[in-house]
């Protein structure tokens, strides 16, 4: 890679230039040191993530899908953030899909060159069937992947409304491909090139504020309380009681019988209780309020 390339990622970090000669506890120093100045970074982009999770809501509101679109560890952490929706939010799994450049195997071992062809994005963008409802977010650190490219220019030709989430300044064809664009520029990183550092704590960040701000606004969580989640293990079945116990005031039996009645679904658990109806009758109010449980019963 030329020393001039100009992308801040790819160049050298002055603060770390010794860092092979450093003890374990300086490299710890080192390292910690720069990823705090990630969320600043991060907290610049405030008005261009608002964006983002706007178009993410109405896009789920309308019944459309976010797909994330990335390789490498930009891949893997759209695939990462995908995965835990449906645990945490009740989501169906197709809502939030992860795609990257290599496919399956990519995400457990680097596929070289798999993100050098645009054409591939593109045909990830027609396979997928992404069209008008849809939002597309194309993860690059330095915002310079072919693979990403082509996605994102397929789904603008679709009619999807794209995001791009980079950490080094854009050039202006890709600023001017998208609807929002997301630049937290983390500077270079620790070891000269290596994404997954800074760059990659920075895009974890970012999609965690996409995908929670938007399931947020459609009322999967009371007050900050996870009330959408699926109880599909024991600790999350732990926290489905304890969040009954705690909103309604009972004991642990009675919030697990309380959960059952309810099939598993903690907020139509809570309207149960509150309002001393049956399953159907909340659940029907809870649609009706558009799923916001607070429009039901109030504040938690």
């Amino acid at each position: 890679m030329s020393p001039l390339d100009s992308r801040v990622t790819e160049q050298r970090n002055p603060r770390t230039r010794d860092i092979d000669l450093a003890s374990p506890a300086e490299i710890v120093d080192l390292m910690s040191a720069e990823d705090r100045t990630v969320a600043d970074a991060v907290a610049s982009q405030r008005d261009a993530i608002a964006a983002g999770i706007d178009l993410v809501e109405r896009a789920f509101r309308d019944g459309g899908r976010l797909f994330y679109v990335g390789a490498g560890t930009s891949g893997r952490l759209g695939i990462l953030d995908a995965s835990e929706c449906p645990p945490t939010f009740g989501s169906d799994p197709e809502m939030v899909q992860g795609i990257i450049a290599g496919g399956e195997a990519a995400v457990f071992r680097s596929q070289e060159g798999a993100e050098d062809v645009p054409e591939h994005g593109a045909a990830a963008v027609d396979e997928r069937g992404i069209g008008d409802r849809d939002v597309v977010v194309g993860i690059a650190a330095s915002g310079t992947t072919p693979f990403v490219r082509g996605a994102l220019t397929r789904a603008t030709q679709a009619g999807a409304r794209t995001i791009v989430v980079a950490c080094s300044p854009l050039a202006g064809d890709v600023v001017q491909l998208v609807d929002v664009t997301i630049v937290a520029v983390t500077g270079p990183e620790v070891v000269t090139g290596s994404t997954r550092l800074k760059a990659g704590t920075a895009t974890k960040m970012i999609l965690n504020m996409l995908t929670t701000g938007a399931m947020i606004r459609l009322g999967k969580t009371w007050g900050n309380l996870m009330v959408d989640l699926q109880a599909s293990n024991l600790k999350l079945k732990d926290r489905s009681e304890r969040i009954l116990m705690e909103t309604c005031g009972i004991p642990r039996d009675d919030a697990r019988g309380l959960l059952e009645s309810a099939g598993g679904q903690v907020k139509t658990a809570i309207v149960m209780h509150r309002l001393g109806v049956d399953r159907a009758e909340a659940a029907h109010r809870v649609q009706a309020a558009g799923g916001v449980i607070r429009r039901v019963i109030g504040d938690p």
